[in-house]
């Protein structure tokens, strides 16, 4: 089962939900950190990496001595990542897609396959947990591939917990999609209520059960869990604003390690989100 931890905004607690999920879950878990422009779980499982992997994604090389200029390539690349300009042609590596468009149609065989690096990935364990993360590398603009090869290691005989980059942009979308259920972390406050209804906008576009996770619950308003009931969202869990949670996490220590009764409630977390995806009507 995947399932995968997001949020409208940053700041909510993602990644506190997702890492301590995983630790309850203990062995027959992964976790996957797609959240490749700022990756921050690995701070707190501290996993022992065995393995790097330099990601690339292909880039068209013209060989001038072949172009005759024809401007097929320019006419078919809606992202203006190769152009025909006067008596050449210039590519733009930044803004490729790889989709091997301008390749396919070169009449003259002028267009190869080049390469440009994307970021890394990183594999490791951590009591029992098997850990992957993407970095991508720095002024590279496009995150989505690199959090596509970060899935593409998604075991289907393990529970997989995916840590979802903030927001409702591109990312977060290759981060979700083709997940069994999403968890909606946010705060009860204006900000996170107004990002909570583009995060839920963009879950029911992909048509993905989802349950909500409201952090320091004991501060702001009840907006949220007004728009939640409003909504049919399910509130999974709500987390107190506590110092001793504030303090374990400033330390890079697990919440379910320093207050052992956490982990029974994130076993109950899991139950929970189990039964809502098999069965998306149910109540909590």
């Amino acid at each position: 089962m995947i399932i995968s931890i997001a949020s409208g905004k940053g700041g909510t607690g993602k990644t506190t939900v997702a890492t301590n999920l995983a630790l309850s879950i203990g062995t027959g878990v992964q976790l996957l950190d797609c959240d490749v422009e700022e990756p921050n779980a690995y701070l707190f499982l501290h996993p022992k990496f065995d393995e790097t992997l330099l990601v690339t994604a292909s880039v068209p090389e013209v060989d001038k001595d072949k172009c005759d200029l024809c401007g097929k390539c320019d006419e078919i690349c809606r992202f203006r990542a190769i152009v025909r300009i006067g008596d050449t042609v210039l590519t733009f590596p930044e803004l490729c897609h790889s989709c091997g468009g301008c390749m396919a149609v070169c009449p003259r065989g002028a267009i190869t396959e080049g390469a440009r690096e994307l970021g890394i990935i990183q594999k490791g364990f951590c009591n029992g947990i098997e850990f992957i993360h993407g970095k991508l590398r720095v002024g590279e603009a496009m995150s989505p591939p690199l959090i596509r090869k970060v899935r593409s290691f998604t075991r289907p005989d393990k529970w997989t917990i995916i840590d979802a980059p903030p927001g409702t942009s591109c990312p977060v979308i290759a981060a979700m999609k083709d997940t069994d259920f999403v968890v909606l972390v946010t705060e009860p406050t204006p900000f996170g209520l107004h990002d909570l209804e583009l995060a839920v906008g963009a879950v029911r576009v992909l048509d993905i059960p989802c349950g909500l996770i409201i952090n320091r619950s004991d501060m702001g308003d009840h907006k949220v869990r007004a728009y939640a009931d409003e909504q049919g969202l399910p509130i999974l869990m709500e987390i107190p604003f506590d110092k001793r949670i504030a303090v374990a996490y400033s330390r890079g220590e697990m919440i379910v390690n320093v207050m052992p009764e956490w982990k029974e409630k994130f076993s109950a977390l899991l139950q929970n989100i189990k039964r809502l995806a098999n069965n998306p009507g149910a109540g909590v």
